[in-house]
This record gives C-alpha cells, sequence and structure tokens, in this order.
C-alpha cells in the first residue's frame, strides 16, 4: 500500500458506514489536520495548508 505524504498516521479508510469528518487543531505553532478514520496530516505553520491536507484526504477515499 502507498501511503501519500499527506496521509501519515492512522487507517486509510473509516469503519464500514462511518462517515469521513475532518478538522484542524492547534498545536503550539502548527495546525495539523485529523480525521474520525484515525488519519493524521503533517503538522504546518499555515492553517490554510492544514485545511488543503484535509479536502485532500476525503478526496483520495
Amino acid at each position: 500500500m502507498a501511503v501519500s505524504g499527506a496521509q501519515q498516521d492512522g487507517p486509510e479508510h473509516a469503519r464500514s458506514g462511518q462517515e469521513h469528518r475532518t478538522a484542524t487543531t492547534e498545536q503550539g505553532r502548527f495546525s495539523v489536520a485529523r480525521c474520525s478514520c484515525g488519519w493524521r496530516g503533517p503538522a504546518r505553520r499555515a492553517r490554510s495548508q492544514a485545511r488543503t491536507d484535509a479536502e485532500g484526504h476525503r478526496a483520495g477515499l
């Protein structure tokens, strides 16, 4: 299984019937995109880039 740069941690797919819900969280000076399936994107200084990571995760499903 290939893992893209944005998909770093957690399973790729939600459990059967589970909806993917993404959000960004702050960790110090960084923003991180997370999904309800367990996926976590890389830490970003720009919130907009963290949101783009989350959108890319949802689009890649």
